[in-house]
């Protein structure tokens, strides 16, 4: 089913979600909402929806891109690879615009990391672990965040970074306060 997609005001993004006891109905009844409204989502597009962002308290999120897909429950950042001193020179190759399906239409530069390892469950239960690099990285750390009840706008905020609003083809610097 598809659900609608809660809005940066809703609290439920702000809290730590719950870590999925077990995999029953009602969580594949849960993934499947995730994949069909992630696939419906067109202006804008998304690549990465969180279990909170459809108002589900529940550590789920499900990542999509090209040729990518996984359905990630209870994940735990296992090992983070930071910015060698080689890629802080060269900080533009890192920062890649960002969004959100919560916040749509607002984007801001951010560096992650450009590797990460997690552990995780799929859909059948077992337990994966598995490394992600670039842009893919760069999805599981957002939506990991959004497990934590942090937004891409707080890494903006606290890195002093510029928040852009998008109307049509015309980007806006948005002033933080």
């Amino acid at each position: 089913m598809i659900r609608k997609i809660v809005l940066s005001n809703d609290p439920i993004l702000r809290k730590k979600a719950k870590p999925v006891s077990k995999i029953d109905k009602k969580v594949k009844d849960l993934i499947k909402d995730l994949k069909d409204t992630l696939s419906v989502q067109k202006n804008p597009e998304g690549v990465g929806l969180a279990a909170p962002q459809i108002g589900k308290n529940l550590s789920i999120f499900l990542a999509k891109d090209r040729d990518f897909e996984r359905v990630i429950i209870n994940p735990e950042i296992l090992k983070i690879q930071k910015n060698t001193t080689k890629e802080k020179v060269d900080k533009r190759k890192k920062e890649i615009l960002e969004g959100c399906l919560s916040i749509p239409f607002y984007y801001g530069p951010l560096k992650r990391a450009p590797k990460v390892t997690v552990k995780y469950l799929d859909e059948s239960e077992k337990t994966i672990t598995e490394t992600f690099e670039g842009f893919r990285a760069q999805i599981i750390l957002h939506e990991i965040d959004h497990l934590e009840g942090v937004l891409f706008i707080d890494h903006i905020i606290s890195e002093g970074k510029t928040l852009y609003k998008v109307e049509g083809d015309e980007w806006e610097e948005v002033e933080l306060l």
